[in-house]
């Protein structure tokens, strides 16, 4: 069962960009930027069901 679930990344190998025109920079850049966005699109949405269960399930004060 464990080898379906997605496995996380172990790390990050920047790629070598000594020989990229100025143009595949920016292009290699954009394609980040949406990776980093769509990354940061998860953590909210996990964030928000986290704190959705927090609140269903917190003890009234009293």
């Amino acid at each position: 069962m464990e080898e379906d679930a997605p496995r996380r990344p172990t790390g990050f190998t920047p790629a070598l960009l000594d020989g990229w025109s100025v143009e595949d920079l920016k292009h290699y850049i954009a394609t980040l930027q949406r990776e980093i966005a769509r990354a940061e699109a998860v953590i909210e949405k996990k964030q928000a069901h986290r704190g959705a269960a927090d609140a269903f399930f917190r003890k009234p004060a009293g």
